[in-house]
């Protein structure tokens, strides 16, 4: 089966969404599978692009048995909401014109807490006419309102923490 999955995290970056991914397409190639992940290059959390890597439209790389993918995003360090949101906007758009060059995947995954990598994985599993699997690894909203960014109840019309 060749998996294609989507994160805006990977390694060599070292959050929890990197190592999970990661972990997991180790798992899926040991077992038999091809995986490929589309990613952006590495940034976490600095916002800076880590040495030996550049922000290109479109580089690929083997890691562990994984095709990677690094597509070019917009990279900000956490410096706001809307600079975020760009950055993952920019994410959602090029791993999904990446996703439309990849080799027929059987199956499309994206993870969260980064929601814009599920939409660009829902669609790219709609155009492509595959399976769709989103990974729901955080519950952000709960945790974007236990650090204060957000106030109760205005993620989803009343939920409260």
């Amino acid at each position: 089966m060749h998996i294609l999955f989507l994160s805006d995290n990977f390694p060599p970056e070292r959050n929890a969404a990197a190592s999970r991914v990661y972990e997991r397409a180790c798992y899926w190639v040991k077992w038999g599978h091809q995986v490929t992940v589309i990613t952006g290059a590495p940034n976490f959390p600095e916002g800076e692009v880590y040495t030996g890597y550049r922000n290109r439209w479109y580089q690929r790389e083997e890691m562990g048995g994984i095709r990677v993918v690094r597509v070019k995003t917009f990279i900000t360090a956490n410096q706001g909401a809307a600079m975020r949101i760009l950055d993952f906007l920019s994410f959602m758009a090029a791993s999904f014109i990446a996703g439309l060059f990849v080799r027929r995947p059987d199956l499309v995954a994206a993870t969260s807490p980064q929601l814009f990598s599920a939409v660009a994985g829902w669609a790219l599993a709609a155009v492509r006419r595959r399976p769709f699997i989103f990974e729901l690894s955080d519950l952000w909203p709960a945790s974007i309102v236990a650090v204060g960014a957000i106030k109760p109840g205005v993620c989803s019309g009343g939920w409260k923490n």
